[in-house]
């Protein structure tokens, strides 16, 4: 009797086994790569997976988003500027397949790649362009990381360079430089300022020179300017013409 009751035991125990073994429960965002005696049979889920116990193999696949942070690297830029730069990066499975066939450890590979890809893209561009122009160096990187990865079934969805770290002394010759690039505008503008001055009092002279009694005008209003100062001196204006007329000698008999 104890012996039937250890054979049904040992009975419902196999069973448990075997259901444990064959059936696997796979979530929306989980794909199931079967392996059958060591060979790629297909790709199945989500939903109820039923597999052959010790003959057929199944490997998970998450499809969901991966973000990966790229630890900081030593960048070299084109001007010779040395820089640490860390990135992150967002990526995904679109083919479970290729995923787990074709690569042995596709986030360790595709970590790797990215540290590469940054050192290599950015080495190529100035300190100027990679403090300024980010985003258009995002692309690049984004677009090198997917055209390399699509053969693992990886899609590149997003690179974001989050730091660009620069040692002290390279920041001082920065604010110098930017220093000198201020006061390099400030003359420009101050020369532009004159120039448009110059034109404007050429013009001015011009209109001047049309109507002499507009010169009469402007001659009121400076002694008014004077005046209005509290000074001492008193200015004369004495018109040209009149220089011209004093000086002339009398004509010869006259």
């Amino acid at each position: 009797m104890i012996l039937n009751y250890v054979a049904y035991l040992v009975a419902v125990l196999a069973i448990v086994m075997f259901l444990s073994a064959a059936i696997r429960i796979l979530r929306e965002y989980e794909r199931g790569v079967v392996f059958t005696l060591g060979r790629f049979t297909g790709v199945k889920g989500p939903g109820l997976i039923i597999l052959i116990p010790v003959v057929q193999q199944l490997v998970k696949v998450d499809l969901r988003v991966v973000v990966q942070d790229v630890p900081p690297q030593d960048v070299i830029s084109r001007d010779n500027v040395s820089v640490k730069v860390n990135a992150v990066i967002y990526f995904r499975i679109v083919d479970a397949e290729r995923a787990i066939i074709k690569v042995e450890d596709y986030m360790a590979a595709t970590s790797q790649l990215a540290q590469t890809t940054l050192r290599s893209v950015l080495g190529k561009h100035e300190l100027d362009e990679m403090l300024a122009e980010r985003d258009r160096l995002n692309a690049d990187i984004q677009e090198l990381l997917d055209q390399q990865t699509d053969a693992w079934g990886i899609k590149v969805t997003i690179v974001e360079i989050k730091h660009v770290d620069i040692n002290e002394s390279m920041v001082r010759a920065i604010a110098k430089q930017a220093e000198a690039e201020r006061l390099r505008r400030a003359k420009v503008i101050n020369a532009e300022g004159e120039q448009q001055a110059a034109e404007k009092l050429v013009e001015a002279g011009m209109a001047l020179a049309r109507e002499p009694q507009a010169m009469q005008l402007r001659y009121f209003a400076a002694l008014h300017d004077i005046a209005g100062e509290r000074s001492s001196t008193i200015v004369f204006p004495l018109p040209f013409d009149l220089l011209a007329h004093l000086g002339a000698r009398p004509a010869a008999g006259s």
